[in-house]
């Protein structure tokens, strides 16, 4: 059997999780659009995704949405020019910023949040609830896991090796 076929047949995890980012996002951004937010692409929901109401520092975003840093300060740029966040200072840390969401940015979350919200519910609807909520949990577990795998992977090849000066 090709690889191809086998893919189609039995996807794996990666295949399954890629499907289902890609289907989710390209409806989540054509209803935004719909709702009055067409400048807005997918990679936006690395800041917008995770932004808190009252603001959110950019190191905080790029840990949750495991974006590199840089990539979440352009966004945050491209975010500000199509005014949907802004740059205030940090009451608690002057030398820090914080993002804050502008109307239209708080306006796209709660668009988002409620799309979002409809997405899940059409799909606990279709398979049952607790099946969902089984899936749900499971897929959390499962990302948990990677994830944790994955830091410690970096973490040991940060570590300085004995010996080695390194």
């Amino acid at each position: 059997m090709r690889r191809s076929e086998r893919k189609q047949r039995d996807p794996d995890l990666g295949t399954l999780s890629t499907r289902l980012l890609f289907s989710i996002q390209k409806e989540l951004f054509d209803t935004l659009a719909e709702q009055g937010h067409p400048e807005l692409r997918p990679q936006h929901g690395a800041v917008l995704g995770f932004l808190d109401e009252e603001g959110s520092r950019a190191t905080d975003l790029s840990r949750q949405s495991g974006t590199h840093k840089q990539v979440i300060g352009n966004l945050i740029d491209e975010l500000e020019k199509l005014q949907y966040v802004e740059r205030r200072p940090d009451p608690s840390d002057r030398r820090a910023k914080l993002i804050v969401p502008t109307s239209r940015g708080r306006d796209q979350m709660e668009k988002s949040d409620a799309i979002m919200a409809d997405i899940e519910q059409r799909h606990a609807e279709a398979i049952g609830a607790r099946k969902y909520a089984t899936f749900k949990g499971a897929f959390r577990e499962i990302a948990a896991q990677q994830l944790a795998q994955f830091d410690e992977a970096a973490a040991s090849r940060r570590e300085p090796q004995k010996g080695t000066g390194h």
